[in-house]
């Protein structure tokens, strides 16, 4: 009998729906996207190869035709599918429920012709009902939707393969620009050059502390006189003082003005005030806010949380979770009333509450993210899920649940006491207290905030029950002083983004969509453009350099309004509303108001500048400090530059940081050369503290000419120590290494501990190795934990020198690591690695899709892969000597024509491919 050919993205997801489905149904995966504009030279198919467009994989010189291959690692799949189509009796095609599922059911659609009836069926949680349901409302593939997503794909491909070019001629070969990117890192630079522009301002303040009725409450010195007491917010980023009515106190007025109040007792309580209020809930998770939240109490990366979403969607406990929408289904609402009666009580549900997505276009899903099933908790489930699984569960499940439950109800207390001051003024102390006298929805849940005191401001203080008119004395009275001081502040300047303020920004100004924003932020951090200072995204001097070449001559491309504007013209064609072409026509070409990206680019080739960073000037030359980008990454630069007037900067140095007393100091080492520490009494050799490229680090000895094959003895420094401070001793117990610890009882081979490049280690004979934990010290690690480490599972040597974009853990099993390689993802369990698919990301790879990689890569045939390699070499050397690579092209557009014969025959005959890296 002739089953339904249903297919779905992942293996994991597969493997969910085939549970509901039955055997009268074949689910299979297609591993993300099957089709994609051409990555590498060699995949340009050979009819456009000669244009010059041919490289964009677009016919800008025409209508903006798409030519789209299938990635060699894509070749297998599209036969297993094509296999399962023939015994089919329908197609269903069960992709994501947003654009980018909508796009990959179209491509599957054009590459599989299938000739038996199609259809697209759309579920926004993998449940039976939602699944029942979707068959029965199955429907065809959104022609909208798909022209939607390809004009994005256009687009960003017009972008990024246009504008990197002049960032590699201008700037530093390699550099990347991106629509979205680059507005991302225009913001976080932008926020940068505000801290550098921000000067302090001091001020000073009295804090007292009372007690009364056995508590003890603080209050602040708000008022004196008829003038407000200064704080933070009253000062401009100048350091000026801009507020009006407010009185500014230096420490030593605050010093005096204590010692005034303190002889003037008893003071008097002058006001009490207290007044009910009331606290409503969050609205249920959007992408964009849980992704925020789990960074907040979670300490989550967005890469991390999206990846537990996608193995809890996947798995059918959660809805899908890629949405720009606050609202629940009228399911869902009635779900969760049910289950908030049964946990805590009629007293906490009053009715559904309907919330409203204030996104213009929610694109995605129609649902915030929320349960499938809300009667079970997270208690229930802790066997059943990884630790991170079970973790973004909870955040979904309890905000939910908080999102229906009745508000919570609070007494909000304030007290002022006056003091008797100088010249008949009084100082007045305010204090603020909350007494919470119904949950409501805090028994579930509390929203987190980026704002510790407003974090702190939230939570409940009681103060005792005061009445206006009370004395207050050290003695005797009820109310007591027990101190009460001065306490000096200085102005800080504006915080650095964070991953989740960032994503709380770009959403804020319409910048970018749920399916990005985890993309994003890796490729910025990726391509050097921002590094982390604990959660701070910290802007490189290679991003300022950009940024501002793309300020000066791009403004309008990476202009945030344009962007946004570009989002809604995105949403326009999703909607029916707007022809896809004249919008890329109009983008790239330009108009009579508007110059095109093609008329921007020729202008900055012609007229862009390299971009130099101004840090000050230097007050002894008065010659000017400056950044610049080089061949190996920014560096110093005094004046015009020449010997003894550049230096290496110090990796992950924040431009807001360098100021140019730190910059002249870089440059004057590096002038005068290695600091001498002495002599070492064992060798005669001088010993020398040195700045390097890559760091500081010691030698014994003098450095030899180039060419030469001997070379000194160095060590790296660890961590705490620096060039400058940086003692004879140190540097000879460094140069000491490696020590051994002694020989391997079962072996007999020496144990050896030394510091290499990434960090303290022991190794065992020649190639057994184990990283040292924080705990352990290098200098006085003994034999006896050496052998305990050695003891512990070998880590594969690869893994520090890579970047980590996932981590997948799992019951019952070591955690699988996704890293950044060479020519793309891979996925490794420390053994075995396998690349990623193409169009899979790396923070959405559940554990099974993990698992299945790595059992195909294992069951390969080495002598296939051997073959495969030997086999590059030819095809290598006829692109060299100009021949033309065959490549596989399906057709473009839905609205496009079959492809020609001879593309349809390259289908047939295509070769093996070197995998390279993007370039935008």
């Amino acid at each position: 009998m002739a089953k339904t050919l249903v297919i779905v993205e992942s293996p994991a997801k597969a493997q969910t729906l085939g549970r509901f489905l039955g055997s009268r149904y074949d689910v299979k995966a297609s591993y993300g996207h099957v089709r994609d504009l051409p990555e590498s030279a060699d995949q340009v198919p050979a009819e456009i190869k000669k244009k010059k467009w041919g490289r964009l994989g677009i016919d800008t010189e025409g209508d903006f035709t798409p030519y789209y291959v299938v990635p060699d690692d894509k070749r297998k799949r599209v036969q297993e599918l094509k296999a399962a189509l023939k015994g089919a009796s329908e197609v269903m095609l069960a992709t994501d429920p947003d654009r980018e599922g909508e796009s990959i059911s179209w491509h599957l659609l054009q590459l599989l012709k299938p000739k038996v009836p199609v259809k697209r069926i759309v579920f926004h949680e993998i449940t039976k009902h939602a699944i029942d349901q979707a068959v029965r409302d199955a429907q065809s593939v959104d022609d909208n939707l798909v022209r939607a997503q390809e004009s994005r794909r256009i687009l960003d491909r017009l972008y990024g393969y246009t504008l990197s070019p002049v960032l590699w001629k201008k700037v530093q070969t390699g550099l990347s620009a991106g629509r979205v990117q680059s507005v991302a890192v225009r913001l976080i630079v932008d926020r940068e050059e505000e801290r550098l522009a921000f000067r302090t301002a001091r001020y000073a303040d009295l804090d007292a502390q009372f007690a009364a009725d056995g508590r003890t409450f603080s209050a602040t010195l708000t008022r004196l006189g008829d003038a407000r007491i200064a704080t933070g917010r009253d000062f401009d980023a100048s350091g000026t003082l801009v507020g009006r009515g407010v009185r500014r106190l230096s420490e030593p007025d605050a010093a005096a003005l204590v010692t005034t109040i303190e002889a003037h007792l008893p003071w008097t309580v002058i006001a009490v005030e207290s007044r009910p209020g009331v606290e409503r809930p969050a609205a249920p998770f959007t992408t964009s806010t849980l992704t925020q939240e789990a960074s907040r109490k979670l300490g989550f990366s967005t890469q991390r949380t999206m990846q537990a979403a996608q193995r809890l969607f996947q798995e059918g406990r959660i809805s899908y979770h890629r949405t720009d929408s606050t609202t629940l289904g009228e399911e869902a609402l009635a779900s969760s009333g049910r289950a908030i009666r049964s946990l805590f009580g009629d007293a906490y549900y009053a009715g559904p509450r309907r919330y409203t997505t204030r996104v213009k276009n929610a694109q995605e899903a129609h649902e915030a993210i929320r349960p499938t099933d809300f009667a079970s908790p997270p208690a229930a489930l802790d066997r059943e899920m990884g630790a991170d699984d079970l973790r973004v569960y909870e955040l979904v499940w309890k905000r939910t649940m908080a999102s229906q439950m009745v508000d919570a109800r609070v007494l909000r207390t304030t007290i002022e006491i006056g003091a008797p001051a100088a010249g008949g003024e009084q100082a007045v102390f305010a204090a603020s207290g909350k007494a919470i006298e119904f949950a409501g929805f805090r028994r579930a849940y509390v929203e987190g905030s980026d704002d510790p005191d407003a974090e702190l401001e939230e939570q409940e203080t009681i103060l005792p029950a005061l009445e206006r008119g009370e004395r207050v004395g050290r003695e005797r009275t009820r109310v007591r002083l027990v101190a009460v001081e001065s306490k000096g502040h200085d102005t800080s300047p504006p915080a650095r983004y964070t991953e989740a303020s960032l994503i709380k920004e770009l959403e804020r100004i319409g910048v970018g969509r749920p399916s990005t924003f985890a993309a994003t932020i890796g490729t910025i951090e990726r391509r050097g453009y921002v590094f982390r200072q604990g959660k701070a995204l910290v802007p490189s001097f290679t991003a300022f350099a950009v940024t501002r070449l793309l300020r000066e001559h791009f403004g309008d491309l990476i202009d945030i309004a344009f962007t946004a504007e570009m989002e809604e013209d995105l949403d326009q064609i999703s909607r029916g509303e707007r022809e896809w072409l004249d919008f890329i026509r109009q983008f790239y070409r330009g108009d009579r108001h508007h110059r095109g990206l093609e008329e921007a680019v020729r202008q900055a080739e012609e007229r862009a500048n390299y971009p130099l960073i101004d840090i000050g000037d230097d007050s002894e030359s008065g010659e000017k400090v400056r950044v610049r980008i080089g061949r190996f990454g920014p560096f110093l630069q005094l004046g015009e530059g020449g010997p003894g007037r550049t230096a290496s900067l110090p990796p992950n140095v924040a431009p807001a940081d360098l100021t140019v007393e730190k910059a002249m100091a870089l440059i004057r080492a590096k002038a005068e050369g290695p600091r001498c520490l002495g002599v070492d009494p064992d060798t005669g050799l001088k010993v020398y503290a040195i700045h390097g490229r890559f760091g500081a680090y010691v030698q014994l000895g003098e450095t030899p000419e180039k060419g030469s094959k001997e070379k000194p003895r160095r060590s790296s420094l660890t961590p705490g120590l620096s060039e400058s401070t940086i003692t004879l001793e140190e540097a000879l117990r460094l140069l000491s290494l490696p020590r051994e610890l002694g020989r391997h009882p079962e072996t007999g081979s020496p144990i050896v501990a030394s510091l290499g490049r990434f960090g303290p280690y022991i190794r065992h004979g020649e190639d057994d190795y184990r990283s040292l934990d924080d705990r352990d010290d290098l200098f006085t690690i003994g034999l006896p934990r050496a052998l305990e480490l050695l003891a512990m599972p070998k880590r594969s040597r690869r893994q520090p020198s890579k970047r980590v974009l996932a981590r997948i853990e799992g019951p019952g099993g070591a955690a699988l690591q996704v890293l950044e390689g060479r020519y793309g993802p891979y996925v490794t369990d420390g053994e075995v690695n396998a690349s990623l698919p193409k169009g899979i990301d790396p923070s959405t790879l559940s554990l099974d899709d993990a698992r299945a990689l790595l059992e195909a890569r294992r069951n390969a045939e080495p002598a296939a892969r051997r073959r495969g390699r030997r086999a590059e070499r030819p095809q290598r050397s006829a692109r060299r000597a100009g021949a033309p690579a065959v490549k596989s092209v399906a057709k473009t557009r839905p609205d496009a024509k079959a492809a020609s014969p001879r593309v349809a025959s390259n289908l047939k005959s295509a070769a093996g491919r070197r995998p390279v890296r993007k370039r935008a």
